[in-house]
């Protein structure tokens, strides 16, 4: 993880009856305004080579888990990285807007000392838990009101025993992990950001979905995310 610790990994809760299903949730390879620090949203901005290469180089090992089925954001970035597994698995990705990254607005395209030179207080106030609508933009809320149906709905299509990947953006994957695992929003930034191209697992238990692994599929490296 990007703070030096170790993925956070868990034994599997295999309940009588349970399906004993598994979600993936895979962030996009690096892109350009990453390094830049630019939060992208719902700009369509493409992969870089590293970023592509970050893609195969994650496809491989996520292959290895044999997963049932691919979804992924509509925009570039997503697409180009799910591109990477459906050429090794031969599974066809699903491609469906709810899971693009948070409409954010005036913030869209700005660096992160921009924002703190612009909207400090807005951004201050995000940090601490409150709901904003950060640069006039979609509240976390409502990212996972539209993302969090879509994952459950193909994970329900699984076979016992079956994983879904879902191939999407930083904050969405954490307000979809926040909702799916039942935290109050308030509590969501708790989770911390995903590495480009790392990923987190969700894991069926008795009482529900639970966080397995959390920003696995890398050494320590920095987030450079959307949410910074």
């Amino acid at each position: 993880m990007a703070d030096g610790t170790q993925p956070v990994r868990a034994l599997p809760d295999a309940a009588p009856g349970a399906r004993d299903r598994r979600i993936v949730l895979w962030r996009h390879g690096q892109t350009s305004w990453n390094l830049e620090r630019r939060f992208q949203g719902s700009t369509d901005i493409d992969l870089t080579e590293t970023g592509v290469l970050q893609a195969r180089r994650a496809a491989r090992l996520l292959a290895s888990l044999r997963p049932d089925a691919i979804i992924a954001s509509d925009l570039s970035r997503t697409r180009a990285t799910a591109a990477e597994l459906t050429a090794v698995t031969g599974l066809e990705t699903v491609h469906d807007a709810a899971l693009r990254e948070t409409y954010a607005g005036e913030w869209q395209g700005l660096t992160h000392d921009e924002i703190i030179g612009r909207y400090g207080e807005q951004y201050a106030a995000w940090k601490r838990g409150e709901p904003v609508r950060r640069g006039g933009g979609e509240l976390e809320t409502e990212v996972a009101d539209r993302a969090a149906p879509v994952v459950l709905a193909h994970a329900d299509k699984l076979p016992d025993h079956g994983t879904l990947v879902v191939v999407s953006h930083g904050g969405t994957i954490r307000t979809t992990i926040g909702r799916l695992l039942g935290l109050d929003p308030h509590h969501w930034e708790s989770l911390g950001g995903l590495s480009n191209c790392c990923w987190s697992v969700l894991g069926e238990g008795a009482r529900g979905w639970r966080l397995t692994e959390h920003n696995a599929g890398t050494l320590p490296e920095p987030v450079l995310g959307d949410d910074d």
